[in-house]
């Protein structure tokens, strides 16, 4: 992969450190343009605060150091600075307030909770409840009409185990709505490195029959994911398996307005 939009830090608190690391892996395994796109802040009301995902306090250095690393390696590779965020309709105009004082670049869509996180469980959790599936698509799908993200990472998160075809009706509409959004989706690599329950094959028979645009994603928490070429050779033949090709180069859909 000579792009990848999709990557972390430590401050998400599980992701290995040295943004150095990743620059130098990415370069020595041919990637020419790096997205960094740690897990965002969020500046919720009530002082909540995220294991998995940057303080606000956090959000000016990680900026401030990723745009003095891009000055740096410019004559190298392409660096942009991003996040990865949750769609919390109750918190996400402070969001954005914050991420453009930031000047951040670009938003991926990663809807690891639902409704505004606290009163939520994690979307990966299995369940067999339709309510939460609903929740999940209705809610992804909200986040994508925004038209602030320029893709969908991990699309097939949850984890529902109830009925199939339940399941594909409603991740039908999901897939739907991305191609009616023009949102990209992604094949997450580190679904198929950490042995998850995505990608999943079922969610991405219903992408390959609604047509949508897809893009791989290595997800990368630590330097070793730009060798990961064998799990991109893996993405890549379950996309052809269903009749879709991976972009490589996506343009960024900036935030600021």
């Amino acid at each position: 992969m000579q792009v990848n939009y999709h990557t972390h830090t430590w401050r998400c608190n599980h992701a290995e450190p040295d943004e150095r690391a990743y620059i130098e892996s990415a370069i020595a395994h041919g990637v020419k343009v790096l997205g960094f796109s740690d897990h965002t802040p969020y500046p919720f009301p009530d002082g909540h605060t995220s294991w998995f995902r940057m303080s606000v306090e956090e959000a000016p250095r990680y900026f401030a150091l990723i745009r003095q690393l891009r000055e740096e390696y410019k004559d190298r590779i392409e660096i942009h600075v991003g996040v990865e965020a949750e769609y919390y309709p109750a918190v996400f105009p402070a969001l954005l307030e914050l991420l453009r004082e930031q000047q951040c670049e670009y938003m991926l869509l990663g809807q690891h909770y639902l409704f505004n996180e606290e009163e939520s469980i994690y979307s990966a959790t299995a369940t067999d409840d339709p309510a939460l599936l609903i929740r999940y698509v209705d809610q992804t799908i909200e986040g994508m009409a925004t038209g602030l993200f320029t893709y969908l990472a991990h699309p097939d998160l949850i984890h529902f185990t109830g009925d199939e075809s339940l399941y594909r009706l409603h991740m039908r509409r999901l897939c739907r709505a991305a191609r009616e959004l023009d949102m990209p989706l992604e094949m997450n690599l580190l679904g198929f490195h950490d042995k998850r329950h995505y990608p999943d094959r079922r969610f991405w028979e219903l992408a390959g029959e609604e047509g949508n645009r897809a893009v791989l994603g290595y997800d990368a928490h630590s330097p070793a994911a730009f060798t990961w070429r064998e799990l991109e050779d893996q993405g890549r033949r379950l996309l052809a398996d269903v009749g879709l090709t991976p972009e490589e180069h996506l343009p960024l859909r900036s935030i600021m307005g």
